[in-house]
């Protein structure tokens, strides 16, 4: 076994909870989606352009580690659902945003507690729709 996977391993029996796996994994995925931004921005490169590879790189990454470490399935198929799912996680989070704005709170503030509930969707609908669990079939013989 590589070591790479005998990482994850150790970290899934260390953190067997998967929410909390996700808010980790959450973690890690700002840190590389905050890291490309920020070498983008140092090697030049304008921020309109530092900003789209920081995401489309940062849905891979997290695609990657949400579907290995949290959920336990790598299945390249689900990218698609992982995908739409996000846009949606967007959608909801910027929602939220809307109305504590439209509530009276500042833009700053909003952006950061809406964070919480965000999470919190976020992980329900990945669970829900990209990483679900097959129904097991059970097939009843006929005598």
């Amino acid at each position: 076994m590589n070591p790479v996977r005998r990482a994850i391993l150790a970290f899934q029996r260390l953190i067997p909870n998967k929410f909390v796996r996700f808010l980790f994994v959450g973690g890690l995925n700002t840190a590389f989606g905050v890291g490309v931004y920020c070498l983008s921005i140092f090697l030049g490169i304008p921020y309109f352009v530092a900003t789209l590879l920081s995401n489309v790189l940062g849905v891979l990454f997290n695609f990657i580690t949400t579907g290995n470490i949290v959920f336990e399935n790598g299945d390249p198929r689900l990218i698609f659902r992982f995908v739409l799912c996000y846009v949606g996680v967007y959608l909801v989070n910027t929602g939220i945003v809307k109305l504590l704005i439209l509530s009276g709170m500042n833009d700053y503030w909003a952006g950061i507690l809406a964070t919480v509930p965000t999470a919190v969707f976020s992980f329900f609908a990945l669970k829900t729709f990209v990483y679900r669990t097959p129904k097991k079939t059970v097939i009843h013989e006929e005598n």
